[in-house]
């Protein structure tokens, strides 16, 4: 691979002295420099040290001759890819001209040489060689960029996923609150609106009927306490787990959007930790919400398994059918939000629409949690 910024080299290999020294004058340039080489061997300890735009190497040396010193260099991986041009002193029959491009050569000068045409033919190989260089840096720069960007949305996502996590504590933090002391107030407010009814005389109806008035608003209120509390954290997803969950807020979809429901579960639980059973409820109650405000459907299938150690949850509706535009739309906050969610569990999201027909979508999730991922919301929590 070309040196990312070092200037062009150009080795030149002659066991003649004088040749080399006339070499090295003839073709003199500031556009690379000339590494000089009286044997093979010298050769070879060359290719190991440098990277080269264009070798000029002569096919007649003692001990390891052109040809030798050319298949050899071609078996070191730096210069597997350097042009080698063969030099020799008088005309060479055809076999040995094969040899010579057997052995690697691109080309076969025979001396004397025309300067000209062997310095043009240097300047190509030496462009092709800065021209190399300037890809491969390239290359790095985008390889460095894309690590940092793919490192960038690895942190984001692992962030995202400790900030859902920390915002369902909160929720789950805040609907017990509200549920045992805003709660527990309002019984406390009853029985003694019922200690004060109970002794109230006949004669003071109007101040009953307010009595019944204030018990009325206080079912109400406690109506309403239960309510906020079961959508910032449904209590059945914390007690009877991820499928008592699901088949709660079907009914409770089917009720609020007249959407006739079927739930099909494999069993009555599945052995899910709660940040899975957290993201898959959430996922779901984001789909069913696609489906009132968007679907027009008249019919909803929920399935939910775990096989091959996959949580696999699949919701289906009769309704419009998502346009395959929209599935990769940006702008669809929604979907992405889904995407997102699956994310830190190395989870799939499959969206598929038929027009007039309906939508299917299925969230795989891995039951084992990886130990990258489990590592960096180790490392936000700290």
């Amino acid at each position: 691979m070309p040196s990312a910024e070092s200037q062009a080299n150009v080795l030149i290999v002659d066991d003649d002295r004088k040749a080399l020294l006339a070499m090295q004058e003839l073709l003199q340039s500031a556009e690379y420099q000339i590494v000089l080489a009286n044997s093979g061997d010298e050769a070879l300890r060359c290719v190991l040290r440098e990277e080269f735009a264009v070798i000029l190497l002569d096919a007649r040396m003692p001990e390891i001759d052109g040809f030798a010193a050319a298949k050899l260099i071609r078996e070191r991986p730096r210069s597997r890819h350097t042009p080698i041009i063969f030099l020799t002193g008088a005309y060479q029959d055809p076999s040995s001209m094969f040899r010579g491009y057997e052995a690697g050569a691109v080309d076969y000068i025979v001396k004397p040489l025309a300067p000209e045409v062997l310095k043009s033919k240097i300047a190509v190989f030496v462009e092709l060689y800065n021209k190399n260089a300037a890809l491969m840096r390239e290359v790095a720069e985008r390889k460095r960029a894309e690590e940092h960007l793919r490192t960038s949305q690895e942190n984001l996502r692992a962030l995202a996923a400790h900030l859902q996590s920390v915002r369902e504590e909160e929720r789950t933090r805040i609907a017990r609150e509200i549920h045992d002391h805003l709660g527990q107030a309002l019984t406390a407010i009853k029985m003694d609106l019922t200690w004060i009814g109970n002794r109230l005389s006949a004669s003071q109806k109007a101040l009953m009927t307010k009595v019944k008035g204030t018990f009325r608003l206080i079912d109400e209120a406690v109506q309403s306490v239960r309510k906020l509390a079961t959508e910032l954290r449904p209590e059945v997803l914390d007690e009877l787990g991820l499928s008592a969950a699901i088949k709660w807020q079907t009914k409770e979809f089917q009720k609020r959007a007249g959407i006739r429901c079927s739930v099909t579960l494999e069993s009555d639980s599945f052995e899910v930790d709660r940040e899975r059973s957290t993201a898959t409820f959430r996922i779901f109650q984001e789909l069913l919400t696609n489906i009132a405000r968007h679907a027009n459907a008249t019919k909803v299938n929920v399935q939910v398994r775990a096989d091959g150690g996959i949580l696999e949850l699949v919701v289906e509706d009769d309704g419009e059918g998502i346009a395959e535009a929209e599935v990769d739309n940006p702008k669809s906050l929604g979907l992405l939000g889904i995407r997102e969610r699956v994310l830190p569990f190395g989870g799939k999201v499959s969206i598929l629409g038929t027009r007039k027909q309906g939508t299917k979508v299925t969230i795989s999730l891995p039951l084992v949690s990886g130990a990258g991922d489990e590592a960096k919301r180790q490392e936000l929590r700290r």
